[in-house]
């Protein structure tokens, strides 16, 4: 993920960092999401960092040769290494074992599937291991902490004029704008959206669909299949396809919605119907993931059987025809990611376990 500005990041001096985010992909995903947006926050009460090949300049960061050159101890004496990926666990174990760093191995698990051996074993090596769901902790074989994904309803909230930041965007002023966005591929669903969509638009000329995320390496067919399911349908002109947009845009996109289809046939957390109830904008997701533990269904969205097209567009059919009842949904959305799951609270959380792993004299892992 690209800086989004041309402000040059200014890195720390690793000397004076207590704990370590490591993001090591150069392509956006969910783990650089969370990265980017704790980070900052997470930072007004402890000495944090990140460190990647490709960070937003806003972000407190150190350089990448520094996880190698950074003096062995830390400010107060072990550092904590916050993985979230198995590269980020390898390269932490590296930095401990064989270069003589002193670290607290961290790693927050966010997937609901059986892991490898190789993932069990480095799991196993890991001081602390946080889950971002219930779901998520029954696949772990150790014990975890679970900590659920938070939103800052700052930069995610509703916006007045949708009109406007509609025409902003090149998206259709006077329709019914219904939206799917993430990575477009079977496990999230998307042909399911837009299979569900062809039903709905055909039935209401005033709905829009917009699909907006990137295909990647595997997965490009399956976008141009989709296309061209669409323009079978002739409804190329209103089911819209846009490219995935950094970070600091989506709120945006979230926005202009008046409904959001979350699809996924399988998913580990799902931070997108968070996104889009911050935003006040209701929601429909599968009964997949984490997301039974998030939305509350049939208050401030529906839930749905995964890889159900008609279900999809039922529910989505309802809030269509309800002004009311969106309205309804958009506020008790709102309130309940307020309540529940603010992006301060994920940090007090995580900033709880690294203190408690910087005043532990000896390594927690059994």
């Amino acid at each position: 993920m690209a800086s989004h500005s041309n402000a040059k990041p200014i890195f720390l001096d690793p000397s004076g960092v207590d704990v370590l985010a490591p993001n090591l992909k150069r392509k956006l995903s969910g783990v650089t999401a969370t990265v980017v947006r704790l980070v900052p926050v997470q930072a007004r009460e402890v000495a944090i960092a990140a460190v990647g090949p490709t960070l937003p300049a806003a972000i407190p960061q150190i350089r990448i040769r520094d996880m190698v050159l950074m003096p062995r101890q830390g400010p107060r004496g072990a550092r904590v290494w916050h993985a979230r990926r198995n590269r980020e666990m390898i390269v932490g174990l590296f930095l401990k074992k064989c270069l003589g760093k002193n670290l607290r191995l961290l790693f927050t698990s966010a997937s609901q599937r059986h892991h490898t051996w190789i993932t069990r074993w480095l799991i196993a090596e890991m001081d602390e291991v946080i889950s971002t769901s219930k779901a998520t902790a029954a696949y772990l074989k150790r014990d975890s902490v679970v900590v659920h994904h938070g939103i800052d309803l700052d930069a995610f909230s509703p916006i007045n004029d949708r009109a406007a930041l509609r025409d902003r965007l090149g998206l259709p002023i006077d329709c019914f704008l219904i939206g799917c966005y993430g990575r477009i591929r079977a496990q999230k669903g998307t042909d399911v959206f837009v299979d569900a969509m062809r039903e709905l638009l055909s039935r209401n000329p005033q709905v829009t669909a917009v699909v907006m995320g990137r295909a990647t390496s595997g997965h490009e067919l399956f976008l141009q299949e989709l296309k061209s399911r669409v323009k079978a349908a002739f409804l190329e002109k209103r089911m819209l396809f846009f490219p995935e947009v950094s970070v600091d845009q989506m709120a945006d996109w979230y926005r202009v919605l008046d409904l959001f289809v979350a699809p996924q046939r399988w998913e580990g957390f799902g931070l997108t119907p968070l996104e889009a109830m911050a935003c006040g904008i209701p929601v429909v997701a599968t009964r997949t993931g984490a997301f039974e533990e998030l939305i509350i269904d049939g208050e401030c969205g529906y839930l749905v059987p995964p890889a159900d097209a008609k279900a999809i567009a039922h529910r989505c059919t309802e809030l269509l025809n309800s002004e009311s009842l969106r309205k309804a949904y958009a506020q008790r959305g709102r309130l309940h990611i307020r309540k529940t799951f603010s992006i301060a609270f994920e940090a007090q959380s995580l900033n709880t376990i690294y203190q408690n792993l910087l005043n532990s004299p000896e390594s927690t892992r059994y």
